[in-house]
């Protein structure tokens, strides 16, 4: 399944708990078909005899791991099944090593049917999953992302910079390399307390490095043009403080056409999920009660 880490690996891991179980444990090395882990949330009163809940698949953005959606999927577990994944050179998916297309890919396998909900680097993974695989995706949530960069000029460019920030997170190690990636304008709204700091100290300079040259948006296919085949509804969220991919959110409606929305989330910057979890829980919890048809069902 094209380039595997040097301990034969090629899924994303993802814890799954389901409840009364004990966590899944991965396959050994070279077993085929792998076994991703995945985490799942469950309300208190869950009953595996009870009404059927649709899957909602959280995955995250660069230096995060799946625990930075712990407080979004804890708001939606009262209605969904929710499941978070940990995406390829990022937590306990660390070692993966695949490019671009295959991590989508991956993404669908971990994740299985459901509705996508992706931040940066995982709404772009998202975008493309749903695009190869509509069967998966029936909405698609998409926060702070883009499908990427149109010119080769400009790819070229981005290239450039990822290869000059991947060298620095080798050369720095990730400490240094979060001080000064949390401290850049992106996340200027970002409180200290809420970027997770410490989860993402579970990546590694490797894994770190290599998502930068293999799944940055220098790296990717731009996916401009084949918005207009975007089978599922979809929702584009930016923080009401992120000018740019409030503006990326506006051109990608007007692309994909009526079956795309977009929203604005109040006081927030970038990383909504973290700045404003309860705002951006409400408003994928909306979105998806129309587009999965389940208004007024508990």
């Amino acid at each position: 399944m094209g380039e595997r880490s040097p301990t034969g690996e090629g899924v994303p891991t993802v814890v799954h708990n389901p409840p009364n179980r004990r966590p899944e444990r991965e396959r050994p090395p070279g077993h085929n078909p792998p076994n991703p882990h995945r985490e799942r949330e469950q309300p208190p009163d869950y009953s595996p005899s009870g009404p059927h809940r649709e899957r909602v698949v959280l995955v995250h953005g660069f230096t995060q791991t799946l625990a930075s959606w712990k407080a979004v999927g804890e708001r939606l577990a009262g209605r969904f099944e929710v499941v978070r994944v940990d995406l390829p050179g990022h937590g306990g998916s660390g070692r993966v090593r695949v490019g671009f297309e295959e991590a989508a890919g991956l993404v669908g396998e971990a994740g299985g049917v459901g509705a996508y909900v992706g931040y940066s680097l995982g709404g772009r993974l998202c975008l493309r999953l749903a695009l190869e695989r509509p069967d998966l995706v029936p909405a698609l949530v998409l926060i702070g992302a883009s499908p990427g960069i149109g010119g080769p000029g400009g790819r070229a460019e981005r290239r450039e910079a990822d290869e000059a920030l991947a060298r620095r997170v080798e050369r720095d190690g990730v400490v240094a390399f979060l001080d000064g990636w949390l401290a850049g304008p992106l996340f200027a709204s970002l409180p200290e307390a809420a970027a997770g700091r410490e989860e993402r100290l579970a990546n590694t300079a490797e894994g770190l490095a290599y998502a930068l040259r293999r799944l940055g948006t220098g790296a990717q296919e731009p996916l401009w043009d084949r918005l207009g085949g975007l089978a599922p509804p979809v929702l584009l969220m930016a923080g009401e403080h992120d000018p740019k991919f409030a503006g990326i959110a506006r051109e990608m409606a007007a692309a994909i056409g009526p079956s795309a929305q977009v929203a604005s989330v109040p006081g927030a910057g970038h990383a909504v999920h973290l700045e404003r979890p309860a705002a951006t829980a409400a408003l994928v919890e909306e979105f998806l009660a129309h587009a999965l048809g389940r208004e007024g069902k508990p």
